[in-house]
Order: structure tokens, then sequence, then C-alpha cells
């Protein structure tokens, strides 16, 4: 007699996908944080509801293009999938998911390599399909194009205004001016004396960074609640509209995709409205601070350009030897009797040692120095004492090439010593 064992039959329960859902808004304003919030509570419905999946979370993200890669949300979800926390994205449309065509593809082919796909309801698109690249490489593009009318439209309806003489001008930022109900500039009396103030120190010959320490000894408020800096009093001095006057379109944005704006330098149009509001000051006092701002600027040798190649008898002619910029000529304690004049490496004056220990050498010892061609300064301490050593530029240059060109020699000639010998033994 054979006895035959039946086993049991082992039911496995189907591991459940790790859903979320994607969601974006380009503006903040209450209608569409409303469609937001309904989209948010309808992916989190879909997926709860679903057997099938787990629910992860709906990543929304608030007032942002989607023709860039900086959205907080969309990148925590990102960095989600690539820790495996995500089988399946679902969103709503290509052009919310991102409406650049780069980023589109880019992004899924990474989550395909993950075996994560993003399904996309409008078009009716599994990422994880056979055609799903194809269509989405072709409607993707589609959306990049809606995105480029779009902004050509926004840019249209601003032009128009300008041409009108329309303002679109922050005023909360903007130091002496409020605006009343019908939208136009008017003066704000207790900020307006500020900028009078500006001005009259200005042209009583005080620097732009002398006054900004003044105001901020003083505590004198700026509008946006920081520290004054010496380009944000340059900044109001060379300001037009507290003279009356308007520029308008001083900046543009050349790419729709990388959203960053740039200044005007004739590329586009931009409109001069003049006496379009009350001044601060008047027009002889503007005119006068820009001839004194040029005639400051030319006599400390700044010309288009750089400016600090031309303006000493050494600038541009000094280098570090730690990171390779330019020295630049400073006053040490320029308002006490023990001021001293050094040259110190650009690098580290303007990001610091991180970027740069960087090498300083007294303006009286490299004035020594009958210096016509361009040199590098090494700076060492040896016995607690400063030591400099000069090497010029040029000829270091022609090292540097005859040190590559011994290099890329001797590399041939290893590879002519290790090429395999072969022997040609004729029949």
């Amino acid at each position: 007699m054979r006895v035959r064992i039946i086993e049991p039959i082992k039911h496995t329960e189907k591991a459940k996908k790790k859903v979320c859902a994607y969601a974006r808004v380009l503006t903040v304003h209450h209608k569409q944080e409303e469609s937001l919030e309904n989209q948010i509570q309808y992916y989190e419905n879909l997926i709860s509801n679903n057997p099938e999946f787990e629910y992860v979370g709906v990543f929304a993200d608030r007032g942002i293009t989607g023709t860039t890669e900086n959205r907080l949300q969309f990148q925590r979800m990102l960095g989600l999938c690539r820790e495996g926390k995500i089988d399946l994205i679902i969103t709503k449309s290509i052009s919310r998911f991102a409406r650049n065509t780069a980023i589109v593809l880019e992004t899924i082919r990474e989550l395909k390599d993950m075996g994560i796909g993003v399904r996309f309801e409008k078009e009716n698109i599994n990422t994880l399909s056979g055609d799903g690249e194809v269509m989405l490489t072709v409607l993707s593009s589609f959306a990049q194009e809606e995105s480029k009318n779009v902004s050509d439209n926004l840019k249209w309806r601003v032009k128009r205004k300008f041409q009108r003489g329309e303002l679109i001008i922050n005023t909360t930022r903007f130091l002496g001016y409020d605006r009343d109900e019908f939208g136009e500039l008017i003066i704000n009396e207790e900020q307006a004396k500020i900028v009078r103030r500006i001005f009259t120190e200005y042209l009583k010959g005080k620097g732009t960074s002398a006054i900004a320490k003044e105001f901020n000894e003083e505590e004198v408020p700026t509008v946006a609640g920081g520290r004054w800096y010496g380009s944000t009093i340059l900044g109001i001095l060379k300001n037009e509209k507290y003279k009356g006057d308007v520029l308008l379109q001083k900046y543009y944005t050349p790419d729709h995709l990388k959203k960053g704006s740039v200044r005007n330098k004739g590329e586009v149009d931009s409109y001069y409205i003049e006496d379009n509001h009350a001044p601060i000051v008047t027009r002889e006092t503007w005119d006068k601070v820009q001839k004194e701002i040029k005639r400051r600027a030319k006599a400390k040798g700044n010309t288009a350009g750089d400016k600090y190649t031309k303006r000493y008898k050494l600038s541009g002619m000094l280098y570090c030897s730690k990171c390779g910029s330019t020295l630049r000529r400073r006053t040490w304690n320029s308002n006490h009797s023990c001021k001293k004049v050094v040259w110190q490496c650009g690098s580290y004056i303007k990001n610091g040692k991180n970027a740069c220990p960087g090498t300083t050498i007294d303006d009286e010892v490299i004035g020594r120095l009958n210096i016509e061609d361009p040199i590098i300064i090494k700076e060492e301490f040896r016995g607690g004492k400063k030591h400099y050593s000069y090497t010029s530029k040029g000829k270091q240059k022609e090292s540097s090439r005859a040190n590559t060109a011994r290099k890329k020699e001797d590399g041939s000639l290893l590879q002519s010593f290790n090429r395999p010998i072969r022997t040609v033994i004729k029949l």
C-alpha cells in the first residue's frame, strides 16, 4: 500500500505596493490652495482604499514652477524613492509632475532603473509599460511648450503694462515709498528722512561704507530689517525713483526654464518715465550725486570691467601662491592714525579662510621691488618671522608647460617600453 502525503496549500499574501502621490500648484492664491487641498484629499482616499496599495503619503509643492527641480517636496519624494520606500507615484498629469522635458525624462529614467513607476492619470500613462517612455517624450514636450506659451503671455502682459506706464514695484522692500488705494507711489515721510540723509551725507564727502557703518551703529532700521551695507547705500544713491522718475524693465528673464532674471543691457526694451511720482530728493541733488559717484570711481581707478585690475600701479600684478587669486590693495585701520596699507589675497577677502588661507604683504615691502611683470608671492613663517619669495608668473607658466611636456614624453617612453613585441614571420 502506497501512502501519498498531500501537503496543505500555503497562501502567501501578496506584498502591497508602497504608493504615494505628487501634486503641485504654481501660485499661492486661495483658490489654488483649495484645489491643492482637494488633490491631497483625493489621492489620500484613492491610495488608502486600494487593498493592493500601502499609503506612503502625498507630496505637494505650493507656489513653485514645474520648470525647475528645486522643489522641496519633489526632492523629498525622490529621496524616499532612492531609499526603496516607494514603489509607485501617482500624479494628475505630466505638467503637474514637471514642465521641463529634460527633467521629466531624466527623473522617469532614474525611477525606472530602480523599478519605480509613475502613473499619469490625465494622459493614462504608466512609465513601466512598454510604450510609456515614447508617449511621455511626446507629451512632456507639449507640456514644456505650454509652459513657454504661458511665460510669453505673461511677458507680453508685463510689456503692455510698461508701455502704458504702469509700475510693477514691491513697496514692502522699497525704502521711502508706499502705495495708496489707487496703486500710486506716495512718500513715506519717516523712511524718506533716511533717504535724504544718505544723499546729504554722501555729498558732504562720506563714503557708502562709512554711511552704512554709521547707520548700523545708530541702529537705523533698514526696509528689510537687516544690516546696512555699502552696496545698499550705493543702490539707493543710483535709484532714479528718488528724483521722481522710473526706469521700467531693468531686469528680464531670458529663459523660461531657468527663471533667473538678469540685468537688461539693451537686450529687450526698457521704458523711462519722467515725473511719475513725487520725488524725495530734488533732481539737482540726484544729478550732483551721480557726478560725484563717477568722480570718486575715476579717482580710484574704477573703470568698466574688473574694478580691481587697474586701480593702482601694482593692481593685477600680484598673485597669491596658495590659490592663484590676485592680491588687492587694502587699508587697515583707515579711520585711525595707525592705518596700514597692505596687499591681500582677493579670494580670502571675498570668501574667507575656507576658500584660501590668504597671503598678505605690506605695501611698503612690495614697493621696494621694481616689479614690471606679474609675480606670484609666496608667504611662509620661519622662526616665528614672515618671509616672502617671488616667482615670475610667466616663468611659472613656462615651467609648468615644460613639466607637462616632460611628463607626456616620459609617458610615451613608458608606453613604448611596455608595448608587447610583435614578431612577424614571413611564410
